[in-house]
Protein backbone atom coordinates (compact mmCIF):
# COMPACT_ATOMS: atom_id res chain seq x y z
CA UNK A 1 0.00 0.00 0.00
CA UNK A 2 1.35 3.54 -1.01
CA UNK A 3 0.20 6.96 -0.83
CA UNK A 4 -1.18 6.85 -4.34
CA UNK A 5 -3.55 3.94 -2.93
CA UNK A 6 -7.12 4.79 -4.51
CA UNK A 7 -9.69 4.86 -1.63
CA UNK A 8 -13.65 4.74 -1.03
CA UNK A 9 -14.64 5.94 1.88
CA UNK A 10 -18.86 5.94 2.17
CA UNK A 11 -20.28 8.43 4.84
CA UNK A 12 -17.44 10.54 4.29
CA UNK A 13 -19.79 13.72 4.79
CA UNK A 14 -20.59 12.50 8.10
CA UNK A 15 -18.57 13.22 11.38
CA UNK A 16 -15.89 10.22 11.20
CA UNK A 17 -15.68 9.88 7.57
CA UNK A 18 -15.30 13.57 7.28
CA UNK A 19 -12.64 13.50 9.76
CA UNK A 20 -10.84 10.07 7.71
CA UNK A 21 -11.06 12.10 4.09
CA UNK A 22 -9.46 15.11 5.95
CA UNK A 23 -6.36 12.36 6.84
CA UNK A 24 -6.43 10.05 3.51
CA UNK A 25 -6.14 13.96 1.84
CA UNK A 26 -3.36 15.08 3.72
CA UNK A 27 -0.97 11.43 2.83
CA UNK A 28 -1.44 12.72 -0.63
CA UNK A 29 -3.92 10.01 -1.57
CA UNK A 30 -6.76 9.95 -4.12
CA UNK A 31 -10.27 9.69 -2.36
CA UNK A 32 -13.40 9.00 -3.61
CA UNK A 33 -16.58 9.38 -1.17
CA UNK A 34 -20.00 7.44 -1.53
CA UNK A 35 -22.57 9.65 -0.43
CA UNK A 36 -26.08 10.68 -0.46
CA UNK A 37 -24.90 14.48 -2.00
CA UNK A 38 -21.83 16.27 -3.10
CA UNK A 39 -20.01 18.33 -0.03
CA UNK A 40 -18.45 21.48 -2.10
CA UNK A 41 -15.68 22.21 0.44
CA UNK A 42 -15.04 18.64 -0.07
CA UNK A 43 -15.02 18.86 -4.34
CA UNK A 44 -12.61 21.64 -3.84
CA UNK A 45 -10.07 19.80 -2.03
CA UNK A 46 -9.99 17.45 -4.84
CA UNK A 47 -12.76 14.85 -3.68
CA UNK A 48 -14.33 12.74 -6.27
CA UNK A 49 -18.00 12.16 -5.12
CA UNK A 50 -20.32 9.16 -6.31
CA UNK A 51 -24.13 10.02 -5.20
CA UNK A 52 -25.95 7.09 -4.38
CA UNK A 53 -27.99 6.21 -1.31
CA UNK A 54 -26.62 2.83 0.47
CA UNK A 55 -30.29 1.06 -0.72
CA UNK A 56 -28.74 1.68 -4.33
CA UNK A 57 -27.13 -1.94 -4.53
CA UNK A 58 -26.09 -1.56 -8.06
CA UNK A 59 -24.67 2.10 -7.84
CA UNK A 60 -22.99 1.04 -4.55
CA UNK A 61 -21.52 -2.08 -5.91
CA UNK A 62 -19.92 0.28 -8.75
CA UNK A 63 -18.44 2.39 -6.87
CA UNK A 64 -16.10 0.16 -5.43
CA UNK A 65 -14.59 0.01 -9.03
CA UNK A 66 -10.78 0.96 -9.26
CA UNK A 67 -10.74 1.37 -5.67
CA UNK A 68 -7.57 -0.68 -3.50
CA UNK A 69 -9.36 0.15 -0.02
CA UNK A 70 -12.88 0.87 1.12
CA UNK A 71 -13.40 2.21 4.22
CA UNK A 72 -17.29 1.36 5.11
CA UNK A 73 -18.37 4.23 7.40
CA UNK A 74 -21.88 4.50 6.59
CA UNK A 75 -24.96 3.26 8.46
CA UNK A 76 -28.34 4.23 9.74
CA UNK A 77 -27.93 5.30 13.35
CA UNK A 78 -30.30 5.68 15.74
CA UNK A 79 -32.08 4.35 18.74
CA UNK A 80 -35.89 3.98 16.98
CA UNK A 81 -37.43 3.56 14.21
CA UNK A 82 -38.19 0.45 11.56
CA UNK A 83 -36.31 -2.50 12.01
CA UNK A 84 -36.82 -2.82 7.96
CA UNK A 85 -35.46 0.77 7.44
CA UNK A 86 -31.91 -0.08 9.34
CA UNK A 87 -32.18 -3.89 7.58
CA UNK A 88 -32.16 -2.08 4.20
CA UNK A 89 -29.12 0.29 4.78
CA UNK A 90 -26.91 -1.16 7.45
CA UNK A 91 -27.39 -4.93 5.84
CA UNK A 92 -28.69 -4.57 2.41
CA UNK A 93 -25.65 -1.49 1.58
CA UNK A 94 -23.06 -3.66 2.94
CA UNK A 95 -24.20 -6.44 1.06
CA UNK A 96 -23.78 -4.20 -1.93
CA UNK A 97 -20.47 -2.98 -0.60
CA UNK A 98 -19.35 -6.78 -0.53
CA UNK A 99 -20.67 -7.56 -3.79
CA UNK A 100 -18.59 -4.76 -5.12
CA UNK A 101 -15.53 -5.39 -3.28
CA UNK A 102 -15.57 -8.90 -4.78
CA UNK A 103 -16.55 -7.98 -8.28
CA UNK A 104 -14.16 -5.00 -8.83
CA UNK A 105 -11.34 -6.78 -7.02
CA UNK A 106 -10.89 -4.48 -3.58
CA UNK A 107 -8.26 -5.48 -1.51
CA UNK A 108 -9.29 -4.27 1.43
CA UNK A 109 -12.21 -3.51 3.39
CA UNK A 110 -12.24 -1.79 6.79
CA UNK A 111 -15.70 -1.87 8.38
CA UNK A 112 -16.68 0.99 10.80
CA UNK A 113 -19.15 -1.32 13.01
CA UNK A 114 -20.09 -0.63 16.78
CA UNK A 115 -19.99 -2.10 19.81
CA UNK A 116 -23.52 -2.09 20.75
CA UNK A 117 -23.41 -5.33 18.44
CA UNK A 118 -22.68 -7.28 22.00
CA UNK A 119 -25.47 -5.61 23.57
CA UNK A 120 -26.75 -8.19 25.70
CA UNK A 121 -28.86 -5.76 28.89
CA UNK A 122 -25.91 -5.83 31.07
CA UNK A 123 -22.88 -4.44 31.97
CA UNK A 124 -19.60 -4.33 30.53
CA UNK A 125 -16.49 -3.62 31.84
CA UNK A 126 -13.70 -4.78 30.48
CA UNK A 127 -15.38 -6.36 27.85
CA UNK A 128 -13.32 -7.96 25.28
CA UNK A 129 -13.65 -9.19 21.69
CA UNK A 130 -15.29 -12.72 23.06
CA UNK A 131 -18.36 -11.83 23.33
CA UNK A 132 -21.49 -12.91 21.47
CA UNK A 133 -22.64 -10.87 18.96
CA UNK A 134 -26.34 -9.55 19.60
CA UNK A 135 -29.26 -11.75 18.53
CA UNK A 136 -31.55 -9.71 20.83
CA UNK A 137 -32.01 -5.89 21.40
CA UNK A 138 -35.04 -3.46 21.66
CA UNK A 139 -33.36 -1.37 19.36
CA UNK A 140 -32.89 -2.51 15.38
CA UNK A 141 -29.59 -0.48 15.30
CA UNK A 142 -27.09 -2.95 17.39
CA UNK A 143 -29.27 -5.93 15.40
CA UNK A 144 -28.64 -5.08 12.01
CA UNK A 145 -25.01 -3.55 12.82
CA UNK A 146 -24.31 -7.39 14.36
CA UNK A 147 -25.59 -8.69 11.34
CA UNK A 148 -23.52 -6.90 8.97
CA UNK A 149 -20.57 -7.41 10.83
CA UNK A 150 -20.86 -11.33 10.90
CA UNK A 151 -20.68 -10.73 7.15
CA UNK A 152 -17.94 -8.52 6.86
CA UNK A 153 -16.21 -10.54 8.31
CA UNK A 154 -17.21 -13.78 7.08
CA UNK A 155 -16.02 -12.44 2.96
CA UNK A 156 -12.29 -12.16 4.61
CA UNK A 157 -10.04 -14.43 2.16
CA UNK A 158 -6.87 -15.29 2.98
CA UNK A 159 -6.20 -16.50 -0.64
CA UNK A 160 -3.80 -14.36 -2.33
CA UNK A 161 -5.20 -11.34 -3.99
CA UNK A 162 -8.13 -11.49 -2.40
CA UNK A 163 -10.83 -9.49 -0.11
CA UNK A 164 -9.18 -8.73 2.95
CA UNK A 165 -11.85 -7.97 5.82
CA UNK A 166 -11.67 -6.29 9.46
CA UNK A 167 -14.49 -4.43 11.68
CA UNK A 168 -13.90 -1.44 14.18
CA UNK A 169 -16.08 -0.91 17.12
CA UNK A 170 -15.47 2.78 18.27
CA UNK A 171 -17.65 3.53 20.82
CA UNK A 172 -19.47 6.89 21.41
CA UNK A 173 -16.92 9.19 18.90
CA UNK A 174 -16.49 12.50 20.38
CA UNK A 175 -14.66 15.57 19.22
CA UNK A 176 -14.94 19.37 18.23
CA UNK A 177 -17.61 19.41 15.66
CA UNK A 178 -19.25 16.33 16.62
CA UNK A 179 -23.20 16.76 15.85
CA UNK A 180 -24.53 14.17 17.62
CA UNK A 181 -23.30 13.40 21.20
CA UNK A 182 -22.55 16.16 23.14
CA UNK A 183 -25.04 18.66 20.84
CA UNK A 184 -27.67 16.34 21.93
CA UNK A 185 -26.42 16.20 25.74
CA UNK A 186 -26.53 20.08 25.95
CA UNK A 187 -29.87 20.39 23.73
CA UNK A 188 -31.61 17.96 26.81
CA UNK A 189 -30.10 19.56 29.26
CA UNK A 190 -30.83 23.20 28.16
CA UNK A 191 -34.91 21.97 27.82
CA UNK A 192 -34.86 20.21 31.29
CA UNK A 193 -35.27 17.15 30.12
CA UNK A 194 -31.78 15.29 31.11
CA UNK A 195 -31.94 13.11 34.39
CA UNK A 196 -29.59 10.78 35.91
CA UNK A 197 -30.34 7.15 34.88
CA UNK A 198 -29.93 4.83 37.60
CA UNK A 199 -26.79 5.58 40.75
CA UNK A 200 -24.94 8.00 38.39
CA UNK A 201 -21.44 6.08 38.69
CA UNK A 202 -21.33 4.16 36.08
CA UNK A 203 -18.31 4.12 33.57
CA UNK A 204 -18.20 4.57 30.39
CA UNK A 205 -15.40 4.17 27.19
CA UNK A 206 -15.80 7.42 24.33
CA UNK A 207 -13.11 7.76 21.55
CA UNK A 208 -11.67 10.85 20.54
CA UNK A 209 -12.74 11.28 16.70
CA UNK A 210 -9.04 11.29 16.00
CA UNK A 211 -7.98 8.63 17.79
CA UNK A 212 -10.66 6.56 15.76
CA UNK A 213 -9.48 7.78 12.68
CA UNK A 214 -5.86 6.61 13.55
CA UNK A 215 -7.94 3.02 14.05
CA UNK A 216 -9.11 3.12 11.22
CA UNK A 217 -5.47 3.73 9.55
CA UNK A 218 -4.14 1.29 11.42
CA UNK A 219 -6.27 -1.49 10.44
CA UNK A 220 -5.85 -0.59 6.53
CA UNK A 221 -2.29 -1.02 7.13
CA UNK A 222 -2.63 -3.96 8.90
CA UNK A 223 -4.26 -5.69 6.43
CA UNK A 224 -1.82 -4.53 3.74
CA UNK A 225 0.79 -6.38 5.62
CA UNK A 226 -1.10 -9.56 5.86
CA UNK A 227 -1.10 -9.49 1.93
CA UNK A 228 2.13 -8.79 1.79
CA UNK A 229 3.18 -11.70 4.47
CA UNK A 230 0.62 -14.19 2.56
CA UNK A 231 3.47 -15.24 0.30
CA UNK A 232 5.58 -15.86 3.77
CA UNK A 233 2.23 -17.72 5.10
CA UNK A 234 2.40 -15.29 8.04
CA UNK A 235 -0.84 -14.01 7.68
CA UNK A 236 -2.18 -10.96 9.78
CA UNK A 237 -4.46 -11.62 12.72
CA UNK A 238 -6.03 -8.61 11.92
CA UNK A 239 -8.09 -10.13 9.25
CA UNK A 240 -11.64 -11.13 10.00
CA UNK A 241 -11.88 -10.22 13.18
CA UNK A 242 -13.12 -7.07 15.11
CA UNK A 243 -11.52 -4.88 17.71
CA UNK A 244 -13.23 -2.14 20.43
CA UNK A 245 -11.54 0.64 19.88
CA UNK A 246 -11.61 3.66 22.40
CA UNK A 247 -9.76 6.00 23.88
CA UNK A 248 -8.77 3.88 26.86
CA UNK A 249 -9.76 5.98 29.84
CA UNK A 250 -12.87 4.76 30.93
CA UNK A 251 -15.26 7.88 33.01
CA UNK A 252 -18.14 8.14 35.43
CA UNK A 253 -20.47 9.01 32.57
CA UNK A 254 -22.57 11.56 34.54
CA UNK A 255 -19.35 13.31 36.18
CA UNK A 256 -17.93 13.79 32.40
CA UNK A 257 -21.46 15.60 31.27
CA UNK A 258 -21.64 17.40 34.40
CA UNK A 259 -18.50 18.76 33.62
CA UNK A 260 -19.42 19.72 30.44
CA UNK A 261 -22.37 21.04 31.11
CA UNK A 262 -20.44 23.43 34.13
CA UNK A 263 -17.96 24.74 31.62
CA UNK A 264 -20.42 26.38 29.52
CA UNK A 265 -22.05 27.89 32.61
CA UNK A 266 -24.92 25.00 32.44
CA UNK A 267 -26.26 23.49 35.72
CA UNK A 268 -25.08 20.21 36.49
CA UNK A 269 -27.59 17.46 36.28
CA UNK A 270 -29.14 16.48 39.46
CA UNK A 271 -32.33 15.17 38.82
CA UNK A 272 -32.62 11.15 38.68
CA UNK A 273 -34.55 8.19 37.17
CA UNK A 274 -34.34 4.47 39.02
CA UNK A 275 -33.56 2.20 35.76
CA UNK A 276 -36.46 0.72 36.58
CA UNK A 277 -38.38 3.73 36.05
CA UNK A 278 -36.47 4.45 33.06
CA UNK A 279 -37.11 1.27 31.42
CA UNK A 280 -40.70 1.30 32.43
CA UNK A 281 -41.09 4.85 30.99
CA UNK A 282 -39.37 4.07 27.81
CA UNK A 283 -41.52 0.70 27.33
CA UNK A 284 -44.47 2.87 26.77
CA UNK A 285 -42.87 5.73 24.84
CA UNK A 286 -42.26 2.66 22.64
CA UNK A 287 -45.55 1.51 22.97
CA UNK A 288 -47.15 5.00 22.12
CA UNK A 289 -44.70 6.15 19.32
CA UNK A 290 -45.50 2.72 17.16
CA UNK A 291 -49.55 3.96 16.91
CA UNK A 292 -48.73 7.31 17.18
CA UNK A 293 -48.16 9.22 13.60
CA UNK A 294 -44.83 10.78 14.61
CA UNK A 295 -41.31 10.38 13.03
CA UNK A 296 -39.53 12.00 16.19
CA UNK A 297 -37.37 9.43 18.63
CA UNK A 298 -39.24 9.09 22.06
CA UNK A 299 -37.52 10.47 24.76
CA UNK A 300 -36.88 7.31 26.68
CA UNK A 301 -36.70 4.10 25.03
CA UNK A 302 -35.37 0.29 26.63
CA UNK A 303 -32.05 0.97 24.91
CA UNK A 304 -31.61 4.34 25.88
CA UNK A 305 -32.30 3.68 29.46
CA UNK A 306 -29.89 0.57 29.41
CA UNK A 307 -26.84 3.07 28.01
CA UNK A 308 -27.54 5.64 30.26
CA UNK A 309 -27.14 3.53 33.74
CA UNK A 310 -24.89 1.11 32.97
CA UNK A 311 -21.33 0.37 32.75
CA UNK A 312 -19.91 0.39 29.15
CA UNK A 313 -16.27 0.30 29.02
CA UNK A 314 -13.55 -1.96 26.78
CA UNK A 315 -10.17 -3.94 26.98
CA UNK A 316 -7.95 -2.59 24.34
CA UNK A 317 -5.31 -5.30 24.20
CA UNK A 318 -6.26 -6.86 21.16
CA UNK A 319 -6.22 -3.46 19.06
CA UNK A 320 -2.75 -2.42 20.62
CA UNK A 321 -1.45 -6.35 19.88
CA UNK A 322 -2.79 -6.81 16.14
CA UNK A 323 -3.21 -3.02 15.07
CA UNK A 324 -0.40 -1.22 17.18
CA UNK A 325 -3.83 1.23 17.93
CA UNK A 326 -2.61 3.77 20.77
CA UNK A 327 -4.90 6.92 21.84
CA UNK A 328 -3.07 9.75 20.84
CA UNK A 329 -5.28 12.26 22.04
CA UNK A 330 -6.06 11.95 25.58
CA UNK A 331 -9.52 12.24 27.12
CA UNK A 332 -8.58 15.41 29.51
CA UNK A 333 -6.95 16.49 26.35
CA UNK A 334 -9.86 16.10 24.19
CA UNK A 335 -12.30 17.59 26.51
CA UNK A 336 -10.35 20.65 27.14
CA UNK A 337 -10.32 21.56 23.68
CA UNK A 338 -14.30 20.58 23.08
CA UNK A 339 -14.67 23.20 25.85
CA UNK A 340 -12.53 25.59 24.52
CA UNK A 341 -14.61 25.44 21.23
CA UNK A 342 -18.24 25.43 23.24
CA UNK A 343 -16.90 28.54 25.11
CA UNK A 344 -16.11 30.27 21.96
Amino acid sequence: MGNSSPTLVTGGTGFLGRHLVARLLAAGRPVTVLARRADPALVARGVRFITASLDDAPAVAAACAGHATVFHTAAKVGVWGRYADFFRTNVLGTRAILAGCRAHGVARLVYTSTPSVVYNGQSLANADESLPLATSCPSPYPLTKAIAEREVLAANSAAPSCLRTVALRPHLIWGVGDPHLVPRVLARARAGRLRIIGAGTNRVDMVHVANAVDAHLAAEQALANAQRSTLSSQPSPACGRPYFITNGEPVVLWDWINQLLTAVGEPPVTRRLSLSTASALGAVCETLWRVLPVTTEPPMTRFIAAELAKDHWFNLAAARRDLGYEPRVSMAAGTAELIASLRA
